[in-house]
């Protein structure tokens, strides 16, 4: 993996378990990231604020200052550095406020180094893709005309209309869309929204990705963003897909 790795790629990660945290930075550092290291929320917002990273693994639950606040407060501040939460609390509801706060990307604990490893690369692989000027993630997404707002849940499709997303619908599209181009598997969408809880069928995603193509596609039945990829999943793209793949 280290050859595909973005050049020049630096990494805070931030977490008050020392040993976890040392082991993050050995993985990344094999990949050839710079990685910083802090253990709690306060010194995470002044590195953030001083040494502009590409890059934040943040744990969520830390004495004092939790992730989420971290998050928030470097979003008021302007800051769009990518977010990569770690956390113990793999619930829906935890997830639907990482989004809300301003997180890019949701890694329950615990997790498999390889998935970390290419996750860390998809945000930065991204964030180099577009000049480093957008976050991977950023609270909008543009594609095709349609503007959906993360932080309100409400989207405009390209003919004017104007819609009311669920948080699911929210949060399956925002999880495509930190995945665009990439075939992304049913089950890992029902890991990603439904998390570790009861979840439904693979079925359930067929019906919430029909709703997005109703709202957002020109032709639902000709889609050019959410593009089924027979016997394996789903591919989003930003820009219409006229590849037929």
């Amino acid at each position: 993996m280290s050859g595909d790795a973005p050049s020049g790629g630096r990494i805070l990660v931030v977490d008050d378990e020392e040993n976890l945290a040392e082991g993050i930075r050995e993985n990344l550092e094999a990949e050839g990231y710079e990685v910083d290291v802090v253990g709690d929320g306060d010194r995470a917002v002044e590195r953030i604020r001083d040494r502009s990273p590409d890059l934040v693994v943040l744990d969520v639950m830390m004495p004092g200052r939790d992730g989420f606040d971290v998050c928030a407060t470097v979003r008021a501040d302007g800051i769009t550095v990518p977010i990569l939460f770690l956390t113990a609390k793999g619930g829906v509801d935890d997830r639907i406020r990482g989004l809300q706060v301003g997180g890019d990307d949701y890694l329950p604990k615990p997790f498999h180094r390889r998935e970390l490893l290419l996750r860390v690369r998809a945000i930065l692989r991204r964030t180099e893709d577009r000049g480093g000027g957008e976050r991977a993630r950023g609270d909008v997404v543009r594609f095709g005309g349609n503007e959906v707002d993360f932080r309100t849940y409400r989207g405009t499709a390209a003919d004017g209309t104007a819609h009311e997303l669920t948080s699911k619908e929210a949060m399956i599209l925002r999880f495509l869309d930190a995945r665009e181009g990439e075939v992304v598997s049913r089950e890992a969408i029902l890991n990603a929204v439904w998390g570790h809880e009861q979840y439904p069928t693979t079925r359930t995603i067929d019906n919430f990705v029909v709703r997005l193509r109703r709202r957002f596609e020109r032709d639902p039945e000709r889609p050019r963003h959410f593009r089924t990829v027979r016997g394996a999943g789903y591919r989003f793209t930003r820009e219409p897909d006229d590849s037929g793949a």
